[in-house]
């Protein structure tokens, strides 16, 4: 294996499936699938996931409400996600825990560090929920502070996108990917990789980012296995 500890962020949108909103569990079943494959190889897996299907603090705040409260409505969301997630994964037969940035006792653990680093070495999943439990911080600001404090060797971002483009590929047809970058390349040339708190905290930290298609099957399975896959931002 390529990587011993990986961190998985995965954006609530890309739980929708084929929905226009919500969660689809034929793809939650797909995600589990590939990550159990991953589990099972050996790699430790972390994952992070967003809310975006269920409900987006900013575009509330746009209409009006709170800022705070807004952003802890979407912290709730993406509990609700890794709960579906987590389910998926039991029902694949893999050990997993939710840890939460937030306290839930009934449902799931307060986010510690030495707990996730242990269930980790134990070979269970584990889901970090409730972002990093705090407004004004994506869940990409949380994918990278996780991974630093449990010693990850790489975040993982899956999209339903095949790596860093100059322009969304979804709209440019010609854009061009771009198979690996520096940090400063990334910087320099505005490529949109994550919010610029989590990128900075990635690069402080000499932390790889890869950006790949997680939704086609196999795929995560790959990176972990050294495959090039989606676009690498790494050091200089």
């Amino acid at each position: 294996m390529q990587y011993k500890r990986v961190l998985l962020k995965l954006s609530g949108e890309s739980l929708m499936g084929k929905k226009d909103y919500g969660i689809d569990q034929d793809m939650v079943a797909q995600y589990a699938e590939d990550i159990k494959a991953v589990a099972k190889s050996g790699v430790e897996v972390a994952i992070v996931i967003g809310g975006g299907n269920i409900y987006r603090g900013l575009e509330a705040e746009k209409g009006g409400m709170d800022r705070v409260q807004a952003d802890y409505m979407g912290m709730l969301a993406t509990v609700i996600n890794s709960m579906a997630l987590q389910d998926a994964l039991e029902n694949t037969g893999m050990k997993t825990r939710l840890l939460s940035a937030i306290n839930m006792e009934q449902i799931c653990e307060p986010f510690i560090r030495r707990r996730a680093i242990r269930h980790l070495e134990k070979g269970r999943i584990v889901i970090f929920g409730a972002g990093t439990g705090n407004p004004y911080f994506t869940t990409d600001t949380a994918a990278s502070l996780r991974a630093i404090e449990i010693e990850a060797d790489v975040v993982l971002k899956g999209t339903r996108v095949d790596g860093i483009y100059t322009a969304d590929p979804e709209i440019v047809k010609d854009a061009v990917r771009f198979d690996n970058l520096t940090y400063t390349e990334a910087y320099e040339k505005g490529l949109k990789v994550m919010d610029m708190t989590a990128f900075t905290l990635c690069q402080e930290n000499k932390l790889p980012i890869i950006v790949f298609d997680m939704n086609k099957k196999g795929n995560f399975m790959k990176i972990t296995q050294g495959e090039l896959i989606g676009t690498l931002v790494h050091a200089e």
